[in-house]
Order: C-alpha cells, then structure tokens, then sequence
C-alpha cells in the first residue's frame, strides 16, 4: 500500500540526492565546483526536491526559462534531517511560517508524462538563515548536470516512456 505522503527518493544510509532547476549561469558552475557558488543566490530561499520527476513537471521538462538545468544534488542524511527538523508546514500559522528556518509543502507527485498522481511528495524551502550551511556543509561534493535528451519521453510525448534515465554528464 502506498503512503498518501512520502519521502520518493534516491539514498543510502548517509546520503539523498535532490533535485533543483537553474539558469546556465548557475548551474553550470556548480557543476564545476561540485558545490553552489555565485551566481547562485545565498540570500533567498532555495527549494529542493527529492522527487525527479516532479521537478522535471515542475522545470516544464527542462524548458521553463531559469530552469533549464536540471541538478541531482547529493547531501548529507544528517543535513537533510536536519532541515526536516526545522521545517514548518507552508499552511502554518503565518506567524510561525514566518520565523521558520525551512518550509514544507505536499505537491502532487507526477508521472513520467507529468498527469498529477494520487500521492503527494514532499517539497522542501531550505531559508537563507541556514542557505550556507546547506551550500558549504550538508552538500557532499557528488552533483550531476541532469539535461532532458531528445527522444526521451515528455507529458505530451508521442513515446511510451521507459522511466527515467541519466544523462551524462
């Protein structure tokens, strides 16, 4: 039986890897650093998401402007864990939404071919008050520069999808 809220991810006993979409400009240098460095912004919000492809419904596939990286960002358990701890629910008291260090939200988890799903996965606002420690101290070190390829299948694709599959890098 599937929970009607979960945790849809990739992760071993030490590590998840999320998932985040980005300009060029941002991504690619991260990919470089194998960590988040300017122009990525350490003054706003940023959300992660353990679930592939509702970000890729999320991104428009890759093609929405600002978003056309895709990136598999691994982190720390203990870090991600931690950002769990702090988090309130983005139906919170708006008080206690505002003083919180990181926000949560349940979204629709998506198909391969984006139809909203009757499961919700988690979706996760890491605030600027703790942006560094998750850039400098939770991130791992192992990022991929996900891409979506021609001929893979797309939410209005004429192809059966296969599941998910890696680029390289």
């Amino acid at each position: 039986m599937q929970h009607l809220r979960g945790i849809r991810a990739d992760f071993d006993a030490t590590t998840i890897t999320l998932y985040q979409a980005y300009a060029p400009a941002v991504a690619e240098p991260a990919v470089a650093a194998q960590r988040f460095v300017p122009p990525f912004s350490f003054g706003r919000t940023t959300w992660i998401k353990p679930s592939f492809a509702w970000l890729m419904h999320r991104s428009n596939w890759a093609r929405k402007p600002g978003q056309e990286r895709v990136l598999a960002v691994r982190i720390t358990r203990a870090g991600w864990e931690e950002a769990l701890r702090r988090a309130v629910l983005t139906t919170a008291d708006p008080g206690e939404l505002a003083r919180a260090e990181v926000h949560v939200q349940w979204d629709p988890e998506r198909s391969l071919r984006g139809a909203a799903l009757n499961h919700y996965s988690i979706q996760v606002g890491v605030g600027r008050t703790l942006i560094r420690t998750f850039a400098e101290e939770w991130i791992t070190g192992r990022a991929s520069r996900w891409t979506w390829r021609p001929g893979w299948p797309r939410p209005t694709g004429r192809r059966r999808p296969t599941g998910p599959r890696r680029c390289s890098r």
